[in-house]
């Protein structure tokens, strides 16, 4: 069964997540005709996300709140189920449902009732589509952020819906894997004229252009979108064809932060006095010879095949040194992030060491895996890839005072620097609200908000850029740089460029081995 390209249509489209008095969406009007390719674009936080779920008829299943106005598929009103819509979230941890590839692949095809021989050669047709490295009995939760990205789209493909709609599916891979994600993706549209609806910062990709760091043309694709839809504060700021948008609205576009292709990104925001000092003395982390073999955890399902153990680290020899900041590259699962977690003692290394200077150290172990909680977040502030994880809370300013009120710090001035921070990260207002009501990028600055509060000289960034708009993104390098400057020890895993090229040192990193930093002007 392969559905044909449906229509999509939003009529007077409300949304506001309880505890809000001010709507998310607010009376929005949107049709989507059968077929055709849309690049759904607009500030962090303008409720990109928020009309995906819409469209795709899971808007307040999981989050309360109100919601008013319709959505039709076709004309009719939109069901979950049916086959007609997927959808990609912009967290690919929340779209995975089994503990092996190959069931996590084939749920959505078994759940329309097709016959097994060809819901196995759906699942072989998406997994290849995509690149995606392993086989069908991997373990989903052995795998990195971008490898889950691959596989959570996989399993959208392999329903081949008239309408897919897509949240960011590039937002954590590396360039030749986001290039196989876009292959795939053109497939599928191209092959069964599905109607697309992408969600982008970035917008170069899905529009067929490609530029250097400093804005000058480096090649063309061919473009899979043909229509550019910008949300605003009030609703649609602009709707049409992508090269008249760009060119009648460039302005506006990016004062509302867009990422407008062929425009450098901006210079980091200055942070005034917001993080000057440290709480502690600073030092090195030297990682020496350090390998890291997982053995995945079992999920919830029955399965009596016993996990098999990865390698995801090996040999690796690294000094992160204080008042630096160091980025790591690679591509999906290379060991960026199983780095940063040994490196700061989130995970013990099962061969080599990590050592800490003894001024940071300062009468704790010098290997932070021997810390106690305590002495972590008295020495380090760690934003992991999915950075709810980090927030603990019920509400904005319970997340961001959590670590210091644990460590006995002096309360109005952790409000001080809270206040400052929300204010710099476009998060002001939001103080009461509930963290999970929060966007994904919204998310996300909270969580490095919550870790500079409490000014700890390690400072541990698991791809901080993602989801992030041009004024949101320059606010956020910015107060990494503000480490950098008061001393910190700032470790970042990133397949951002821009990032990459304010790092003092860039380290690349293939099958778990250090390959060495990168000369200056090829990071």
């Amino acid at each position: 069964m392969t559905l044909v390209p449906v229509g999509l249509e939003a009529r007077g489209l409300s949304w506001t997540p309880l505890g809000r008095t001010t709507p998310v969406l607010a009376d929005l009007d949107l049709r989507i005709e059968p077929g055709e390719r849309v690049l759904l674009a607009g500030a962090s936080g303008a409720g990109k996300s928020t009309l995906l779920q819409a469209l795709a008829g899971v808007l307040g299943e999981v989050d309360p709140g109100d919601l008013g106005g319709e959505v039709r598929v076709d004309g009719s009103p939109v069901r979950v189920g049916d086959g007609r819509v997927g959808l990609l979230v912009q967290d690919p941890a929340d779209a995975l449902v089994a503990s092996r590839v190959g069931r996590d692949t084939a749920f959505g095809p078994e759940n329309l009732g097709l016959p097994r021989e060809e819901i196995r050669a759906r699942v072989a047709e998406a997994l290849d589509s995509v690149g995606f490295p392993y086989g069908l009995d991997h373990r989903t939760n052995a795998l990195s952020g971008g490898e889950a990205q691959r596989l959570a789209l996989a399993g959208v493909l392999a329903m081949r819906p008239g309408a897919l709609l897509l949240d960011e599916p590039t937002s954590m891979l590396d360039d030749d894997s986001a290039a196989l994600v876009r292959a795939a993706v053109a497939r599928a549209v191209a092959g069964r004229s599905a109607t697309l609806v992408v969600v982008e910062h970035r917008l170069d990709r899905w529009l067929g252009r490609r530029f250097g760091a400093d804005g000058s043309a480096d090649g063309d694709l061919e473009p899979l979108v043909d229509r550019l839809v910008v949300l605003g504060e009030d609703g649609i700021l602009a709707d049409g064809a992508p090269d008249r948008i760009l060119a009648e609205h460039r302005a506006a576009l990016l004062a509302a932060g867009l990422w407008v292709p062929g425009v450098p990104p901006p210079e980091p925001l200055a942070t005034g006095d917001l993080l000057t000092d440290l709480r502690r003395a600073p030092g090195d982390i030297d990682v020496r010879g350090v390998g890291l073999v997982r053995s995945p955890r079992r999920g919830l399902a029955v399965d009596r095949r016993p996990p098999t153990p990865r390698a995801a680290l090996a040999g690796v020899d690294l000094t992160v040194p204080a008042g630096a900041l160091t980025a790591l590259r690679g591509a999906s699962g290379a060991g960026k992030s199983s780095l940063v977690s040994v490196a700061v003692g989130l995970e013990r290394p099962t061969a080599g060491e990590v050592l800490v200077d003894p001024l940071l150290a300062d009468g704790a172990s010098r290997s932070p895996s021997h810390w106690t909680s305590h002495e972590f977040a008295d020495r380090a502030a760690w934003v992991p890839q999915q950075a709810s994880l980090a927030l603990s809370g019920r509400t904005v300013e319970e997340c961001l005072l959590a670590t210091s009120r644990a460590l006995g710090d002096d309360e109005d001035a952790a409000r001080r620097r809270a206040d400052g921070l929300l204010a710099l990260l476009d998060l002001a207002g939001l103080a009461d609200r509930h963290p999970a009501s929060l966007s994904g990028g919204q998310t996300r600055r909270l969580a490095l908000a919550a870790a500079l509060v409490h000014r700890a000289p390690i400072l541990a960034l698991d791809e901080p850029t993602v989801g992030q708009d041009r004024l949101t993104w320059a606010a956020v390098v910015g107060l990494a740089e503000a480490a950098r400057r008061a001393g910190a020890t700032v470790l970042v895993s990133t397949h951002d460029d821009d990032l990459a090229v304010t790092a003092d040192t860039v380290v690349h990193l293939h099958a778990g081995r250090a390959v060495g930093p990168t000369p200056e002007g090829l990071r």
